[in-house]
């Protein structure tokens, strides 16, 4: 059984579009595009639930116009609004130099200089000049840059990050 930590969080399906079936998809992360996903995980009462692409069409730079093999009307359209739509993580990108955005969540950040775990990233933040981790520790949620020169490591396999974290940054 396919498990979260198979996934990650690339959208979320809207309002339908027409009345064959097409829903409107609002992504973070456009890898079903650029890998060729030929099948996408949506979560349904709680179940992460395979749902093949028939065909898609960009409306902005945010979202597509999706359609669905076996959804083929308003009604099963309709369904689908609110939810949450996942990539499988071993589908991705096998180059460990590129992680994109959205898969960063739920990797576990370490400290390069101790080698601890120090906590699961669960969001960046991107409202100021410089990206920052927003990672959850047993202290709260700490923010940690994310800034190329200070990313160490990355580890796909074992999702993990590897960060030279600025000294006294931790005790704030």
């Amino acid at each position: 059984m396919i498990t979260l930590n198979d996934v990650y969080l690339i959208g979320t399906l809207g309002k339908p579009h027409g009345v064959k079936g097409e829903i409107a998809f609002s992504f973070d992360d456009d890898i079903f595009d650029s890998e060729d996903a030929d099948y996408l995980f949506i979560m349904i009462d709680g179940l992460l639930v395979p749902f093949f692409i028939e065909e898609y069409r960009f409306s902005s730079d945010v979202v597509a116009l999706m359609k669905f093999e076996g959804i083929d009307s308003l009604e099963q359209a309709m369904s689908l609004t609110g939810c949450d739509v996942y990539y499988p993580r071993d589908h991705a990108d096998d180059d460990d130099d590129t992680v994109s955005k959205a898969e960063l969540n739920g990797f576990k950040l370490v400290d390069a200089a101790s080698g601890r775990v120090v906590g699961t990233i669960r969001d960046l933040d991107d409202s100021t000049a410089n990206l920052l981790f927003v990672v959850a520790t047993d202290n709260g949620d700490r923010l940690i840059p994310a800034s190329h020169e200070l990313i160490k490591k990355i580890d796909k396999h074992q999702q993990t990050i590897t960060v030279a974290i600025p000294d006294g940054l931790l005790e704030i």
